[in-house]
Order: structure tokens, then sequence, then C-alpha cells
């Protein structure tokens, strides 16, 4: 894969995610791929195999989330997208900056691990 490949897969996801278009991102899973976050929320424990990993992309979009993409990160054997990601539910607000890690090998992500401006916030919003 080179880094055009990667930026293209890293946007397929994003792009996926925000439509609901959870058939598209399992096409872009590996059927053993993983997913970590840090904290300790609803979301946070990791997410073992494709239908795993939807599940929880459909579990973090319930929760109406902006996921504003502001950079496409490429190296040779990850990609990286960089968010900022708001919502409300209720009086709580969630206002964090992330990048999410995109392992990809054979054209398929393999493993994903997102990385958190304020896990504290993560773990108030994610209930």
């Amino acid at each position: 894969m080179n880094h055009e490949s990667n930026r293209a897969i890293a946007r397929q996801f994003h792009a996926a995610l925000i439509k609901g278009d959870w058939a598209a991102i399992r096409a872009l899973l590996s059927d053993d791929a993983k997913w970590i976050l840090p904290g300790d929320n609803t979301i946070s424990s990791p997410a073992q195999g494709a239908e795993a990993i939807v599940e929880r992309a459909q579990k973090i979009a319930g929760y109406q989330l902006e996921f504003e993409l502001l950079h496409i990160l490429s190296g040779p054997k990850d990609a990286a997208l960089h968010l900022h990601n708001t919502a409300e539910r209720g009086d709580i607000k969630l206002d964090e900056y992330l990048a999410t890690i995109l392992r990809i090998e054979d054209g398929k992500i393999i493993f994903i691990e997102t990385f958190l401006s304020d896990v504290a916030a993560m773990n108030t919003f994610f209930v």
C-alpha cells in the first residue's frame, strides 16, 4: 500500500461513519480487526472482530456526535484521522480532539487505536 491508498481508506472510513453506512465500514475491515479506545465507559472496551467494530461505530454515532475531520495523516502502514468531535446530551457536552490510527494491510483495516484529548470527558459523556 502507498500513502495515497492509506489516505483513501481513512477518508472512506470517515465518510461511512458520518453517513451511518455500516456496510461500507464493514467492507473496509479485516474479519479479525480490533479497535481499542482509552477510558472506562460504554465504548472503551476492546472491540474484537469486524462485527464488533461496526457495533461500536453504531453506538458512538447513536450519541449524535459531529465528527469534524481536521486532517488525514498517512504513513507506510498506517493512516490517521485527526478529528474534533462534539456533542451534547442534556447538560453534558463533549468537545474533544482525537486521533484515530488505522493500521492497514492488503487494503483492509486490521487495527484501530484512538487517542483522546480528554478521557475524563469521554467517560462522563458515554455512560
